[in-house]
């Protein structure tokens, strides 16, 4: 009788812990996380439909109108799963871009591209910490709009808010902001180019350097001609390894931030520096540029991790709330259209001086 009641005792010591592992964390991510790939799988047939827009953003707009319209979806029993979209597949989905973009495609493009490629970024990123502070914006919102604007439109802002963490709100402020410049630039660029009478080579360049999101660019580039799409492409994908000193600069500001305030009152650590998905990202360059892809496989990994960032995008766009962009105003477009006009006139001027024009 004592050996039953000791493993009765047992069995209900059991039965009264709590569960460990991975199994009661799933079932919190799983509901979100489903309602996030169905938005993303949706938001990338419309991209397909209309690629000058582009899955991503229609991830994010999705999104914002699925939570607007179904007040079930704004229910705190989502917000897990929409959190894991947001964060752990937004940075799997930058390790995977890493694997289109072979270090020797900066070499390809050629010495000619780099003063035009770092000049733009510095008007990009200097131009937003002065308009953005002209117009009273707070620094996550001019740093997300900025490295949109230089680098490479939601794959930029996807990386940087893996490490800053900023407020949802304030990257549906730049979302919101590249999207409008992006559409503004694919129906405007190309006419410009034949007016100025720019070759193939100069306004890929030009676009390359000027446009923010790579599907943008691209659409402007084949609408063109001459030769400007293939160009574009290897600038624009030249351009995103900015990503990379970006983000590890940003990491270090942040953890220093940190520390200033008493968060984090130990030593500085690596992973705080150099985040483990810009390891993977730069390794996975590394693979492809040693020829470990097989070149069958780009397409899909680019499919792959354009769907990532859509599915990224989506549980953030199901986090967001149209009313905390109204409280946004006219201030980040304001700040965005000016970027977006500095940057283009410094490319050609600086193609100009450089003789590329």
């Amino acid at each position: 009788m004592t050996t039953t009641a000791s493993n009765s005792s047992r069995a209900t010591t059991r039965e009264s812990r709590p569960e460990s592992g991975i199994g009661p964390r799933a079932k919190a991510i799983a509901p979100g996380l489903a309602v996030a790939f169905v938005i993303a799988v949706a938001a990338t047939l419309l991209g397909r439909q209309i690629p000058v827009i582009g899955g991503p953003v229609f991830g994010i707009l999705v999104g914002m109108l699925a939570a607007a319209s179904v007040p079930a979806l704004r229910h705190d029993r989502w917000a897990p799963g929409y959190g894991f979209a947001a964060k752990p597949i937004l940075q799997l989905s930058i390790v995977v871009l890493g694997t289109g973009l072979s270090l020797q495609q900066v070499v390809k493009v050629g010495g000619s591209s780099l003063p035009v490629m770092f000049g733009t970024l510095a008007v990009a990123l200097g131009g937003a910490w002065l308009i953005g502070r002209w117009l009273g914006l707070d620094g996550d919102t001019r740093t997300l709009i900025g490295v949109g604007t230089g680098i490479c439109g939601a794959s930029a802002i996807a990386a940087v808010t893996a490490v800053t963490k900023p407020k949802e709100r304030d990257v549906a402020y730049a979302i919101g902001t590249i999207f409008t410049f992006n559409i503004a630039a694919v129906l405007l660029f190309p006419p410009i180019g034949h007016l100025l009478g720019l070759t193939g080579e100069s306004f890929g360049l030009w676009s390359g350097t000027a446009i923010n999101d790579t599907s943008s660019v691209v659409a402007a580039a084949f609408s063109f001609g001459s030769g400007a799409g293939s160009y574009a492409i290897v600038v624009k994908l030249t351009r995103s390894l900015m990503i990379i000193p970006i983000v590890m600069t940003l990491a270090v500001l942040k953890a220093r931030r940190e520390r200033v305030h008493g968060a984090d009152t130990g030593s500085l650590r690596w992973k705080q520096v150099v985040p483990l998905f810009l390891i993977g990202f730069v390794l996975a360059a590394s693979v492809d540029t040693a020829g470990l892809i097989p070149s069958s496989w780009h397409p899909h990994l680019s499919d792959l991790g354009t769907f990532l960032i859509t599915f990224a995008l989506a549980g953030i766009g199901l986090s967001l709330r149209f009313g905390q962009m109204r409280k946004a105003g006219p201030r980040p477009l304001v700040m965005g259209g000016i970027l977006w006009i500095c940057v283009a006139l410094t490319s050609l001027g600086l193609q100009a001086l450089t003789g590329t024009l």
